[in-house]
């Protein structure tokens, strides 16, 4: 079996004492990623930023892990605001123009009291 390895980037850490991700051979998982900002570490009060971070937390971690978007086969996103998914897919769209080429994603809501309005974890798969 291939040897685990912990995926960190420099823009966002967790809290715990826990990597971005975990790559095991071809297979990437993330753990919990928020749109918090990269230089306050704070969450923006606007789901349009929050995702714009969040997007760019995600492809960091993947190019980190020696791939590319092209290489992520499913999001799981949770939204505070179900509502708000035309906000969500003008940002997914940016990322995945190819309807041909896109991952799966399943969208729930987001549950409890925290500030975020999004966060999302990712499966991605390797060569």
């Amino acid at each position: 079996m291939a040897a685990r390895k912990s995926i960190y980037i420099p823009s966002f850490q967790h809290e715990n004492p826990i990597p971005n991700a975990a790559r095991v051979g071809y297979l990437l998982m993330s753990g919990l990623i928020a749109g918090v900002d990269p230089e306050t570490r704070l969450l923006p009060d606007d789901l349009d930023q929050q995702l714009t971070n969040l997007f760019s937390y995600v492809k960091d971690i993947v190019e980190a892990s020696g791939g590319t978007t092209d290489n992520i086969l499913k999001i799981n996103v949770w939204l505070k605001d179900p509502g708000n998914r035309e906000l969500l897919n003008k940002h997914w769209l940016s990322m995945f123009p190819d309807e041909n080429t896109r991952p799966a994603r399943h969208t729930q809501p987001l549950q409890g009291e925290s500030r975020a309005l999004v966060t999302c974890d990712i499966v991605a798969v390797f060569n």
